[in-house]
């Protein structure tokens, strides 16, 4: 049986979910409880212990350097979701930190092209490692049953995270703001 929530949301379990919240009251508790444990995860994954100067902001853009580099600032910008302004800033930082490096845009002389450095590539692969290390160290002291239902989350957790990453149809993105 389909129930349908006075915002004329349709739940196919039958479950009437709260205003607006497609999937039902379960799905909602399930989305607050996962908000919050990835929340407290959030230290862990970060790798907060490996470099003071290291903010999430910081250790984003070095993600998606790592990842995606060369990069004029405006493809920074576009792939962070932030505003040219602030991934400027951000790769000034950045380079006064030592952990990347400029160069000039063949294509056009008035731009650059930003990459890690050695130091930043060390850097990133440090607090993966650490971050990584920490985590498997939280999951080995699970319950052997814990683990095994974690591992079978994994498939639904990734799936999830791809979702989250896709461009949503109609949403704009905030770089160039």
């Amino acid at each position: 049986m389909t129930t349908v929530d006075p915002a004329g949301t349709a739940d196919p379990t039958g479950t009437p979910g709260p205003t607006g919240t497609p999937g039902g009251a379960d799905t909602a508790e399930a989305a607050g409880r996962l908000r919050a444990a990835l929340l407290r995860l959030l230290p862990v994954v970060r790798g907060d212990r490996v470099h003071p100067d290291l903010t999430p902001s910081r250790l984003a853009a070095l993600a998606v350097l790592d990842a995606y580099a060369p990069l004029r600032i405006s493809e920074l910008a576009a792939r962070m979701d932030i505003a040219l302004s602030t991934a400027s800033r951000m790769a000034d930082l950045l380079d006064c930190s030592g952990w990347l490096v400029r160069r000039p845009d063949p294509e056009d002389q008035r731009a650059s092209l930003l990459a890690l450095s050695d130091a930043g590539r060390a850097l990133l692969h440090s607090v993966r490692r650490e971050s990584t290390s920490r985590l498997a160290l939280e999951i080995a002291a699970l319950p052997p049953d814990r683990r095994r239902l974690l591992c079978e989350a994994l498939p639904a957790l990734e799936e999830l995270a791809e979702r989250a990453r896709a461009p949503r149809r109609g949403a704009g993105t905030t770089a160039g703001r």
